[in-house]
């Protein structure tokens, strides 16, 4: 129960931490007039935040072999995690951090019950039944609720 308690509390505190990596990153634009710089700033201090948890917890570097043995695609989480910076940082100033949060949660569920459904990308296959339909369907209606 603890475990369940204390994983619920810190993935809150995860979700609070987007809403302020938002608000930050939109002001770092505005005070830098550049999206672009803004998005650099933010993966540069990531970088280096992870290279400092990195080095605290003693990962040892992964070999070579073991990288050269990942799939191409495995790679490119960067890749999307600088897409969803990039338009955070243009949209939540335009359009607010509660639309643009309730938009991305939606988003990453309607993805996420489609790539369960098909097993894409590695995820365990779990078919979409009326239950996972009804939650995608009550959060656009948490959306369409929260633009008003």
């Amino acid at each position: 129960m603890l475990t369940l308690v204390l994983s619920s509390a810190l993935t809150l505190a995860a979700g609070i931490s987007i809403v302020v990596q938002q608000a930050m990153n939109a002001n770092l634009r505005a005070a830098l007039g550049s999206a672009a710089w803004s998005g650099f700033v933010s993966y540069a201090v990531g970088v280096v935040c992870m290279t400092l948890l990195a080095l605290a917890l003693r990962d040892p570097l992964p070999a070579a072999s073991v990288a050269a043995r990942i799939p191409w695609w495995a790679w490119s989480g960067g890749l999307f995690g600088a897409i969803y910076i990039g338009l955070a940082i243009l949209l939540v100033p335009q359009i607010g951090a509660g639309t643009f949060l309730a938009l991305l949660v939606t988003g990453q569920m309607l993805a996420s019950v489609i790539f369960d459904h098909f097993g894409w990308i590695g995820l365990a296959q779990r078919p979409i039944d009326v239950s996972r339909a009804l939650g995608v369907a009550l959060l656009i209606g948490g959306v369409i609720l929260i633009r008003r």
